[in-house]
């Protein structure tokens, strides 16, 4: 890989090389919905964005219904029978980029825009393919130095500050849920399931997604991994997350999108359910996934959550 140079790139809050959020945000138009499809059409998209981000994930109008789960096929039973070991489920642990929202797209744009100022790869800007296999998922100091090997690492490092102050500039008003998300968290809170949020972002980041997403409250614990001895791709933050809210991995699962996220639910002793929010599934369940689901509105999330379901607290509360 070209090393990024050299004397022309400088890093930090306004000075050159840095572009505008005005700028990133217009070059994001066409990145936050596609056109929703009626409920009877099939879903595809293969179109990119103004920034090259594949917006192949279409999204499907949200239901206002109650979120119910259905009964599982003899076949999904058996397909899912690692996870029916769950039962009865006491807690779900969730990523939050691309997990819990399809953030890729913001975070493509701010790498994207900023490398290319920066002069990375001679100036040619990274494909959506560079950004999936190299970018995606991993922490701010694992990414700086790989992305920057020959480069003072405080200074590579002001280079991934001003990338994630872009991506707070443009999140609000693009970011949006996965579909079923809210559904899922009702779900949850009746049957007072434990849980926490897991990331590799930085805290101000994680805050601000969870914020606009509303579920602020919904989780009592944040786990960053900055904030632990190792982040993902080892188990520290998923330990740690476990610990703090008092749950057991033999009737825990996670929820995660990247590859380096998989691998450390796995190496928790986890098991993991893989989104294929944007990564491949195969990169997924290469790195241990035990099932891959579309969105929280997945027929086969819907037969997982039928096998390990608990009770309504109301129900419990009763009896």
């Amino acid at each position: 890989m070209p090393s990024p140079l050299g004397g022309r790139i400088q890093f930090g809050p306004g000075k050159a090389g840095m572009p505008s959020a005005s700028l990133a945000r217009r070059l994001l138009s066409t990145i936050s919905s596609p056109a929703i499809p009626s409920r009877s059409t099939s879903t595809s998209a293969s179109n990119s964005n103004s920034c090259g981000f594949s917006t192949r994930r279409a999204r499907k109008k949200r239901s206002c219904v109650s979120w119910t789960v259905s009964a599982a096929t003899p076949a999904d039973m058996a397909t899912n029978s690692a996870l029916a070991k769950l039962a009865p489920l006491e807690a779900i642990l969730f990523d939050i980029d691309g997990t819990l929202c399809d953030s890729d797209p913001i975070h493509f744009c701010a790498f994207r825009e900023l490398l290319q100022q920066a002069g990375f790869n001679g100036g040619v800007p990274i494909t959506e393919e560079f950004y999936s296999a190299n970018i995606s998922g991993g922490h701010n100091d694992d990414l700086a130095r790989s992305l920057f090997p020959g480069m003072d690492h405080q200074k590579a490092m002001r280079f991934m500050d001003d990338k994630e102050a872009m991506f707070r500039k443009l999140a609000p008003g693009q970011l949006k849920p996965v579909d079923g998300l809210q559904e899922l968290c009702g779900w949850m809170e009746g049957r007072d399931l434990k849980r926490a949020a897991v990331t590799n972002a930085p805290r101000a980041n994680a805050e601000l997604m969870l914020s606009l997403l509303g579920l602020t409250d919904f989780f009592p614990v944040l786990v960053i991994g900055s904030e632990c001895d190792r982040a993902k791709p080892f188990p520290d933050p998923y330990l740690k997350a476990l610990q703090l809210i008092g749950a057991s991995p033999q009737h825990t699962f996670i929820f995660e999108d990247s590859a380096s996220g998989v691998r450390a639910g796995v190496a928790a002793g986890v098991p993991v359910v893989g989104l294929t929010t944007r990564n491949p599934g195969k990169v997924l369940k290469d790195a241990g996934a035990s099932l891959l689901v579309k969105d929280f509105q997945d027929p086969e999330l819907m037969s997982v959550l039928q096998q390990v379901e608990v009770e309504p607290a109301a129900a419990n509360a009763q009896g």
